[in-house]
């Protein structure tokens, strides 16, 4: 069986459409195996979802690293009408969902396209990077998108992550330390740590 940080899942499609409330806001996904968390939005995602919501972001658009079939970047699109939400994801089966589910949910600010973590990513001035990470990838690839993001953002921008402590976010933090030279818990919920580190005046 392969897991969902591929880029064509072999498992058979079962698509499946469910609705969900968060914060106030409706939302109707469709998911299917091969992706991420598909039966219902993971507290994780939700976690960091709501937790991004309330970040004094400078101006400017947002990236979602390893955006799935869609729930974290149409709730940002959702929360920030007013900005450009962009979504990546390695896995082409997620992002042919994330673009069903932006057209089901009338969320039009945001650009979806396939991408192993940066690789096709040509803005490097966001205000806010925000990421799920792929656990099941392992540290190493976790540990890039910790790294890799301090170069596509801009002055005074964010890093979020959402990460269990069981899953390695003390030595996540350690890192966003090292690269950004600041870090902070400003969420647990639950044994999910949401991770923020800014880049600073240079």
């Amino acid at each position: 069986m392969d897991h969902y940080y591929t880029s064509k899942p072999t498992s058979e499609s079962k698509q499946e459409t469910w609705t969900t409330e968060i914060e106030g806001k409706d939302f109707t996904f469709t998911t299917d195996s091969g992706v991420f968390s598909k039966n219902k939005i993971d507290l994780g995602s939700e976690v960091l979802m709501t937790t991004a919501e309330k970040v004094a972001f400078p101006e400017g658009d947002l990236l979602d690293v390893g955006c799935g079939y869609g729930s974290i970047g149409l709730y940002l699109g959702k929360a920030f009408p007013d900005r450009q939400i962009e979504m990546v994801d390695i896995n082409e089966r997620a992002i042919a969902l994330a673009k069903m589910n932006a057209e089901a949910n009338h969320v039009s600010n945001v650009e979806i396209y396939a991408s192993d973590l940066f690789e096709n990513i040509q803005n490097q001035e966001f205000a806010g990077i925000i990421s799920n990470p792929p656990i099941r990838a392992g540290k190493k690839v976790v540990h890039e998108i910790l790294e890799t993001a301090y170069n596509y953002l801009k002055e005074d921008g964010f890093l979020l992550i959402v990460i269990q402590k069981k899953q390695g976010a003390p030595s996540a933090r350690k890192k966003m330390e090292e690269v950004f030279g600041n870090v902070e818990r400003v969420h647990l919920e639950k044994g999910y740590w949401i991770l923020a580190s800014q880049r600073m005046k240079e």
